[in-house]
């Protein structure tokens, strides 16, 4: 039963036969006859079938989310009788947002090195994707913001374990005259790439800007950092990032990295956010041990 239903999770995900077969390491009669069999199973029809994938019907969107569910349970409690018999090992699945990626490691590299049996898995999300793959059993956890406004979004029973304080520098090409600090109500001298409006990052700028007084309409817009640090290095091009990726990204491109002062609001909390203990595998427990020993 937790094969057919992980087959339905995939076809569910890839929205296609072939590449949920391929996903779930069977081939496509096999994965097509498995949700036959859980139909039959459960007396009602899950998958609106066509010359393609069509979609789940009612009754089988209802069978997804029980689905997630058990089969998120089946691991975990297989993760935690390896853990008992054997000691930490398996895989800690991360979501993490873009501008974190490169702190992540402060977070992660001391645990992996106590516990050589545990692998780790670093997917790049926005904020919103990582809450949706927590409720979904996709991520273990996830390195976001910690910011008011998406308080609202966190599920009931999540914790938020605020990890540090997020301030933010300009990244530009090289000049004699750069100044050591600059304010955010300077911005507006330079050509600004800014991430996307979908990402909170995009969100929290345009919040910073607003409080500074300043209108800034963004020459390039990305929802890769790596492309828009590509494009910092001719004329006044710049782009804002938090202090440890400017650093980050700096050092590998050469480039300026101006911190940005005189505005006391302008940081934001990174924090990992964590499903409730009782959903928790002997593995984050301990990964979130671990960070409070850091602390």
């Amino acid at each position: 039963m937790i094969d057919k239903l992980e087959m339905l999770i995939a076809l569910s995900r890839e929205r296609h036969f072939g590449r949920a077969a391929s996903a779930c390491h069977v081939t496509q009669p096999t994965l097509s006859s498995a949700i036959k069999a859980l139909e039959d199973t459960l007396g009602t029809q899950l998958v609106l079938r066509g010359a393609r994938y069509i979609g789940l019907t009612p009754e089988g969107e209802r069978v997804l989310t029980r689905a997630k569910a058990i089969v998120a349970e089946a691991r975990a409690m297989k993760s935690d009788v390896v853990t008992a018999r054997k000691g930490l090992s398996g895989t800690l699945r991360l979501g993490v947002i873009p501008t974190a990626l490169a702190s992540v490691d402060d977070h992660t590299r001391p645990f992996l090195a106590r516990n050589p049996g545990v692998r780790l898995r670093v997917l790049s999300l926005t904020s919103h994707e990582i809450l949706e793959r927590l409720v979904d059993f996709e991520v273990d956890a996830g390195l976001s913001y910690a910011a008011a406004d998406m308080a609202h979004d966190t599920p009931p029973g999540y914790e938020v374990l605020r990890l540090y304080n997020e301030t933010y520098a300009l990244v530009t090409r090289f000049a004699p005259d750069l100044p050591e600090t600059l304010s955010w109500s300077e911005l507006d001298q330079y050509e600004l790439g800014f991430l996307t409006t979908d990402m909170q990052n995009r969100r929290i700028m345009d919040r910073h800007l607003e409080m500074a007084g300043i209108t800034v309409m963004p020459r390039i817009e990305s929802n890769s950092i790596v492309a828009l640090i590509g494009h910092v290095g001719e004329g006044r091009a710049a782009t804002i990032l938090p202090r440890r990726t400017a650093d980050f990204f700096a050092q590998q491109r050469k480039l300026a990295v101006i911190p940005l002062t005189s505005m006391a609001a302008a940081s934001t909390d990174v924090a990992f956010i964590l499903p409730p203990v009782g959903r928790r595998t002997l593995l984050l427990d301990a990964f979130v041990r671990s960070l409070s020993l850091e602390t």
